[in-house]
């Protein structure tokens, strides 16, 4: 899932290749994050020398895993570099006791019921399969049939399947956006399981689309809530972007709503980011942010938030949400409540 291969040394030290000699410098950042357990704000606090200690072997060629030191071989040229990077013992040590405590985190209750959600390994295309293609007709249909073993099929016959898929959520009707959005959620989920490159990238396309000021972001920041949530083993580290859009008005409700979704599962995910920034949404004059905000801190288990949650337990208004691919009605005061209620359990606990 990273932009170059990464691996690790019987020493301890860590490395990664650019195969093309052109960007050993996002190489030697992504080796850091790697070595401080994908952690970067950690790997932001080191120093060179005092803290880790780096090399660099280049010349490197990597269909035979060999080093050239004339720089080619076979008539073409080995540019290739590894990357080396080995933190001092003490940072190793720290690195492992925040690694140990997140996964002592996740081991809780709603780490333990993360576990029954995700899918299933799909099985292997038989030998001689005959790839099917498709078109957005055909794909239009079966998402409204909620066909998901046949679109998951499709996705490994055609490649442009999911492509077809994002196309469907410029949609004038927002419920229609919102179903897409899911199904989307639900068939990535299984795709993941055996390419989670192609939903990698789809992601990035979302982002993009997102992020471009000439388009519109119908449905996709509902995507990628969708699709994160349901994979946040693999798609976890997309959740820091999504505080990206909670300042702009348009987007605003579907990043919460997104985030929301990703704490339900993740909480540590979401607790990651600078999420203390929304609070202040609490009191927006938006009922539809107040909503999602609550239901956010509630699946954060925010004990921080508790007296801010209770003010808000007198708010009768009503707000709509999207759960499991439909759409919810609810009022504030429930689901602030229903926080509180979280929060205490996680308190007792």
């Amino acid at each position: 899932m990273t932009e170059f291969p990464v691996g690790r040394c019987q020493c301890g030290a860590v490395y990664s290749c650019d195969v093309t000699g052109h960007n050993v410098g996002a190489a030697m950042v992504e080796t850091l994050i790697y070595a401080c357990g994908n952690n970067p704000d950690l790997a932001w606090e080191l120093m060179p020398e005092d803290d880790y200690l780096t090399g660099r072997i280049e010349n490197y060629d990597e269909p035979r895993h060999e080093v050239f030191a004339k720089g080619n071989v076979d008539g073409r040229a080995a540019r290739g570099v590894l990357y080396f990077i080995r933190l001092h013992t003490e940072i190793q040590e720290l690195v492992q006791r925040v690694k140990d405590k997140k996964e002592a985190t996740l081991s809780t209750a709603a780490g333990a019921s993360l576990k029954q959600y995700l899918p299933e390994m799909e099985p292997a295309l038989e030998k001689g399969h005959v790839r099917r293609k498709t078109n957005k007709r055909q794909v239009k249909e079966l998402v409204e049939a909620e066909d998901e073993d046949t679109l998951v099929a499709l996705c490994f016959d055609d490649k442009k399947t999911l492509r077809l898929m994002q196309r469907l959520l410029y949609d004038a009707d927002e419920n229609n956006r919102w179903h897409t959005a899911w199904m989307i959620g639900c068939v990535c989920a299984r795709v993941s399981t055996r390419e989670p490159g192609r939903v990698s990238e789809l992601l990035h396309r979302l982002f993009e689309a997102c992020s471009d000021s000439a388009a519109t972001p119908w449905g996709m920041l509902e995507s990628i809530g969708f699709i994160i949530a349901k994979r946040p083993d693999i798609f976890g580290a997309f959740t820091r972007y999504l505080l990206n859009y909670v300042t702009e008005d348009s987007t605003r409700n579907q990043a919460v709503w997104a985030l929301c979704e990703v704490a339900r599962m993740r909480p540590d995910l979401v607790r990651d980011t600078p999420f203390f920034t929304v609070f202040h949404f609490l009191k927006h004059p938006d009922v539809q942010i107040r909503g999602q905000m609550v239901r956010l801190l509630g699946n954060l288990r925010a004990s921080e938030a508790t007296m801010q949650l209770m003010e808000c337990s007198e708010d009768k208004e009503t707000f709509v949400f999207c759960r499991d691919g439909e759409m919810v009605e609810s009022t504030v005061a429930v689901e602030a409540q229903s926080a509180i209620q979280k929060i205490r359990g996680g308190l007792d606990k």
